[in-house]
Formats: C-alpha cells, sequence, structure tokens
C-alpha cells in the first residue's frame, strides 16, 4: 500500500511537470516572427537542415551551403546527432522543413508542433528521469509530505521550463545526462558515471563547467583502492571509457588537425566577448562602473577570465580531493558552476542553470537557501523573458512554485525559532523585491539616457545574491563540514 501511494504521488508530479511544460509550449520562442536571423529556435531548426543535407565533414565548416554566420552550430559533436536524428523525422513528415537553403524561418503550426514535442520527448525520456532518480538517490530520510515537495521543487523548476519549453532549447538533455551522472556517481557506479558524463560534455560544453570536481572526486576513488595496481587498473579503464566516448563521437573529425580545430574553434569561439547581453556576473556589473569591454581587448579578458576562475576554482577542488565527501561534493559543483558563472570567459544568461542544476541536490541539506537561489536564477533571466514574450508564464511559474514550495520547505529549515522568522521575513522581502522590480521594467518606460537600466538593475540584484550563495556555499563546503568531519 504504502508503495503504491509513492507511486501515485510520484505519477501525479509527473503528469504536472508534463501539463505545465506543454502548457508553456504553447507560448512564444525565441525570434519568433523576427527575420532575418529569428532566435534559437531557428538555429535548433538550421542545425538539423545542415545535418541532414551535409556530410558531417561539412557541418562545422563555412561553405556556400553552410553559412556560419547564420547559426552556424557552435555545439559538440553529439547535439550534431541529436539534430541529425530530428531532421530526419522532419523531413520524413516534410521535406520543406530542412530543405537546404530555403527552409530558413519555417513557422508553420505543424512545424512549431513538431519542435516542441521533441523538447517534451526530451523531458519525458531523459531530464525528469534523472531527476527522480536523483532524488532517490539524495533523500533517504525524508517523510512522504517532505518528499513530495523536493519533488516538486525539482521537476517544476521554472528555469528549466521556460528557457527550454519557451525560449526553445535542449538543456533538459546535457543537464538531464549530468544529474544521472551525478546519481549513479554518487552510488559507486564510477565507470558508468562516467561514460554517462563524457555524453553530456559531448552534447554541451559548458558542461566543463561541472568537468573538474567529477574528474577530481573519481580520481580520489582511483587513490582509495588499496594497492598501486589497483590504483592504475580503475585510473585507466575510466580514461578508456571517457577517451573512447570521445573517440567515437568525434571520428567524422579525426581524420586531420584541420577538421578537429574547425570544430574547437566553433566550440570556443573567443571573438564573441567576455559576456553576451546583461548577464548578472561580476564582469557585467564592473562593467557598469569600468567599460571593461571597451578598454581590455578579448584575448586579455580571456586570460583575466581564467586567472580569476582558477583562483577560486583550484582551492575548492583540492579541498575535495582530500575531503571526499558526497556532501562536499555536491556543493564543490554547484560552487565550481558558480565561479565559472562568476567569473569565466563567454558567459550567457542562460548559463545560470548550469549552476541551478546541482543546486537541485542541496535542496535536502540547504531548503531556504537553495530555494532562494533558485528563485533568483529564474529572476535573473527575466529580460531574456520580455523579449520572448514569456512574461505570463514567468510570473505564473514562480508564483505557483513560491506557493507550493516556500512553507513545507521553511518548516524543513532547521535554525532556532527566531533566526528562522528573521530568514523567513528577509527571503519574503527578496523575492518581494525581485516582483517589484520585474513589474517596474515591464511597465515602466526606461529613462532615454539609460534604455538598460532595468535589465542592469535585475542584474546586479540577481549577482548580489548569487554572490552571496556561492559564499554560502564555499563556507560550508570548507568551514562547515570541517566541523562535522572533526565531530565524527
Amino acid at each position: 500500500m504504502k508503495f503504491a501511494m509513492i507511486n501515485a504521488n510520484i505519477l501525479a508530479a509527473i503528469s504536472a511537470a508534463i501539463a505545465v511544460r506543454a502548457i508553456v509550449s504553447l507560448y512564444s520562442y525565441s525570434g519568433e516572427g523576427k527575420p532575418p536571423m529569428y532566435g534559437d529556435y531557428e538555429a535548433q531548426r538550421h542545425w538539423q537542415e545542415i545535418t541532414t543535407n551535409l556530410e558531417p565533414k561539412y557541418w562545422y565548416k563555412n561553405t556556400s551551403e553552410n553559412d556560419l554566420l547564420y547559426w552556424g552550430l557552435d555545439y559538440p559533436p553529439l547535439t550534431a546527432y541529436h539534430s541529425y536524428l530530428l531532421g530526419i523525422v522532419a523531413g520524413k513528415y516534410n521535406e520543406s522543413f530542412v530543405e537546404l537553403t530555403k527552409s530558413r524561418g519555417v513557422e508553420s503550426d505543424a512545424h512549431k508542433t513538431l519542435m516542441r514535442l521533441s523538447v517534451l520527448f526530451a523531458d519525458v525520456f531523459i531530464y525528469l528521469p534523472a531527476l527522480l532518480v536523483l532524488c532517490k538517490v539524495i533523500l533517504t530520510q525524508q517523510n512522504k509530505k517532505s518528499m513530495r515537495v523536493y519533488h516538486i521543487a525539482m521537476i517544476l523548476y521554472p528555469g528549466q521550463i521556460l528557457i527550454d519549453n519557451g525560449h526553445f532549447q535542449y538543456n533538459n538533455i546535457s543537464l538531464g545526462l549530468f544529474l544521472i551522472a551525478i546519481a549513479v556517481i554518487c552510488k559507486e557506479k564510477h565507470y558508468v558515471g562516467s561514460f554517462i558524463y563524457t555524453l553530456a560534455l559531448n552534447y554541451k560544453q559548458m558542461e566543463l563547467y561541472h568537468a573538474l570536481p567529477i574528474f577530481i572526486y573519481l580520481l580520489r576513488t582511483c587513490f582509495d583502492q588499496k594497492s598501486f595496481s589497483q590504483k592504475l587498473k580503475k585510473f585507466l579503464i575510466i580514461a578508456t571509457i571517457v577517451v573512447s566516448t570521445f573517440i567515437l563521437l568525434w571520428l567524422p573529425w579525426l581524420g586531420s588537425l584541420d577538421s578537429i580545430l574547425e570544430v574547437v574553434r566553433r566550440l570556443f569561439p573567443i571573438g564573441r566577448g567576455v559576456f553576451e547581453d546583461k548577464v548578472s556576473n561580476f564582469w557585467c556589473v564592473v562593467n557598469v562602473v569600468y567599460k571593461i569591454k571597451n578598454k581590455v581587448s578579448n584575448q586579455q579578458m580571456a586570460m583575466l577570465c581564467l586567472g580569476v576562475t582558477a583562483a577560486f576554482v583550484l582551492p575548492i577542488n583540492v579541498h575535495l580531493f582530500f575531503n571526499k565527501r558526497k556532501e562536499t561534493f555536491l556543493l564543490s559543483l554547484v560552487s565550481t558552476a558558480m565561479t565559472f558563472y562568476l567569473f569565466s570567459f563567454q558567459v550567457h544568461e542562460k548559463s545560470i542553470l548550469l549552476a541551478a542544476a546541482p543546486a537541485l541536490c542541496l535542496l535536502n541539506s540547504y531548503p531556504l537557501e537553495t530555494l532562494w537561489f533558485l528563485e533568483v536564477t529564474v529572476f535573473s533571466m527575466f529580460p531574456l523573458f520580455i523579449k520572448d514574450d514569456l512574461t505570463m508564464p514567468f510570473f505564473v511559474l514562480m508564483f505557483l512554485y513560491h506557493i507550493c514550495v516556500k512553507d513545507i520547505i521553511l518548516k524543513e529549515y532547521n535554525y532556532r525559532q527566531f533566526k528562522k522568522r528573521v530568514m523567513s521575513v528577509v527571503f519574503s522581502t527578496s523575492v518581494y523585491s525581485m516582483f517589484i522590480i520585474a513589474c517596474v521594467s515591464l511597465f515602466a518606460p526606461a529613462p532615454a539616457k539609460y534604455p538598460h537600466i532595468w535589465s542592469l538593475l535585475i542584474s546586479v540584484y540577481s549577482f548580489a545574491h548569487f554572490f552571496l550563495y556561492f559564499c554560502f556555499c564555499i563556507w560550508q563546503q570548507f568551514v562547515n563540514n570541517f566541523t562535522k568531519i572533526k565531530a565524527t
């Protein structure tokens, strides 16, 4: 009976998650009706066009049939193969959807339905199962009511829904693979985890945000073996899995160094600059008072970002190596991803999802702080949602998410009563302030002298929260975990 009730709750949560995603899919998407470049929706469609009509060796090469200035493929091979499969399906349904050079800007209802369903398919078969597996691994000692809330908090996180099912992307695939990898690694299935994470990395190169903690954690498991031969054997097996997976996926481009470099240049375009639009990171905030983009070259900026990022991620991951606990591992994933978002080169506003995904793993340990952070991550992307006409689903999802999760999360919050009340007031004030800023930016015209004032305000406000959560995670990893280890 108990098992049946748990299954019923999970089924209800999954049904709600799919329904919400389907409803959001009815709204606008990136670049809808905005020629000549359109937006991310057209980029995904164009990649289907390129991959189904050209040989793999031309997918990343600038040619008369593949103008890289028009949404040239800039994700790793697994994304290209996924685009190829979707293009085959689209071509079977209607050849005009992927007709070379003639299908640009296709926006028929049939095509929209096909594209939206492809995202829902990835949600149902990759992302949502990944979250359920993660819940089962992490939430081992929760009561049934708490379990339901944590399921809702994970599968109804508005950021991923609004970006994938609204704006239009396939973050659900790379993040889903990453979350499955984390779950199986936490279950000591290190070989399987290394394979799945390599797939995630070959779907989106931004998964490098998570690479160092995963590498360090797996490396430490090799050192934990009893004998030198066992240490070496485990390391070589993991290395073989990773290298073999890369070779298989990159095989069409391994014939020459030039082909490999063509792909690499597309994946890491230095020329795009340190950040795009108004990102809630350190460099964008600094740029408000000191126009760093105008005074420092891209090459110099890339080196500066590398130095600052390394200064943070190296201590975090050295600490992980010498303190191989699962909680430390999860904290280091968030801290490292936040470091890359706050300080690295070429950051998009959507990159905050790479920090939000591992943060979902911390809802059990740090419920209020993590819920707070997750809500701010969605708010930080509000200018993008305005541009995509997704303001209505933004407000509805944020309201429902806050109402459904907040009360139970606060009950789980284990500070003393007075401190809990104070934190609750501060949390509520922060959330209401986000609502006010969002409304002002939506309805109040910006002064002619400062046309980007509202998006900058959102960036600065979000950055302040992100930096505090970043410091909180580092504190928990270095100080609080040290206290726990010492106590045991």
